[in-house]
């Protein structure tokens, strides 16, 4: 093991994360590793049974299992009813943030009237300008933009080159990848009949407390009323989130989604990744949304959606492609066939 690097025994992990030690709780870790890379300084976990048999073969100092994997192997391990989440601490714990260094770098701009916690790190080339304000312990980026009477809470972070437009707000703990704009303009446009006329978007972007958002993700800001991202919201990279778009609370949406304007999301959704909603449409509470399904109308229930069109061969696809061009025109068909043999054993029944 590395002599530098904090090591903690399997008694330590169950006291700060809960969880029952079988075998010998002394053995100390200092990584998380896969089933099949770990080694004798690591900790792997089992969070699917598919990958049951891979225990006897593992090199790892010792495991974490739910309590039906309980017994399936001699190593020292700790059962838990969520192993995932279990490890997902464990890691959390081995591998910290590093410590900021609080200040402004030398090749940072900040305009007189912003105000920057002393705690808060300001990385090279960033810029925050008047009114903006950075809370305690945040870190602002190499190259980030701070626009004008932004705010930024405490104990977030903003990674390199992110930007931030005018007034925009972001809460406390919040995460911000490499990449992301938040608060450009939403496409709102009046066609005069000859061009496209720009509408002003005097709204803002609101994002929670807790939020990830992922590297290269857009965010518009509102048209008139605020685009709004609640507490615990988590994005992936490459997501579009047009003007006026509201998420529920502890919402996670995957890479590539694209939500159009006035979109209203409920809490505790799950988007899989590449979906694509429609403008103004209202998403309830708890729902779930496989990926590459378009969703073109409201959804009032709670439950799992999906609108994905199986894949096949070319050639077959071609064939079926053609039979759903005339997918109205048999509906309409089999509807007047279906009367007509109503008719036949009304008939039938009168004889």
């Amino acid at each position: 093991m590395n002599g530098s690097a904090p090591t903690y025994s399997l008694f330590e992990l169950i006291e700060r994360f809960g969880g029952e030690v079988v075998g010998d709780g002394s053995v100390r870790i200092a990584r998380v590793a896969t089933l099949e890379n770990a080694g004798a300084d690591a900790i792997s976990f089992l969070a699917n049974e598919r990958y049951l048999h891979l225990l006897k073969s593992t090199a790892a100092a010792a495991l974490i299992v739910g309590p039906t994997a309980r017994d399936a192997v001699d190593r020292p391990r700790i059962v838990s009813g969520n192993p995932y989440l279990f490890y997902a601490l464990v890691s959390a714990l081995l591998n910290p943030e590093r410590a900021l260094k609080p200040g402004v770098h030398p090749s940072a701009v900040v305009d007189p009237g912003a105000s920057v916690d002393p705690s808060a790190e300001i990385g090279a080339c960033a810029v925050v300008a008047a009114g903006a304000r950075v809370g305690a312990r945040t870190l602002i980026g190499p190259g980030v933009s701070l626009g004008r009477d932004a705010t930024v809470g405490a104990d977030s972070r903003l990674h390199a080159h992110v930007a931030v437009y005018d007034a925009c707000l972001i809460g406390d703990r919040v995460i911000v990848h490499s990449g992301a704009v938040i608060g450009a303009d939403g496409f709102g446009l009046a066609f005069d009949g000859e061009r496209w006329l720009k509408v002003p978007q005097v709204g803002r972007v609101r994002i929670g407390n807790d939020v990830e958002i992922g590297a290269n993700t857009t965010i518009d800001r509102g048209a008139l009323e605020d685009t709004v991202i609640e507490d615990g919201v988590k994005l992936d990279n490459q997501i579009q989130i047009a003007h006026n778009v509201r998420i529920g609370a502890h919402t996670a949406i995957a890479a590539c989604t694209g939500i159009a304007g006035s979109v209203q999301i409920g809490r505790h959704c799950r988007i899989g990744g590449a979906v694509g909603i429609a403008g103004h449409v209202t998403i309830a509470d708890h729902v779930e949304i496989s990926g590459h399904t378009s969703i073109t109308k409201s959804i009032a229930a709670r439950g799992a959606y999906s609108g994905v069109y199986p894949f096949d061969t070319n050639r077959q696809w071609r064939r079926n492609a053609v039979h759903l061009r005339r997918l109205a025109e048999m509906a309409r068909r089999l509807a007047s066939l279906e009367e007509e043999l109503e008719k036949l054993k009304g008939a039938r029944g009168r004889t």
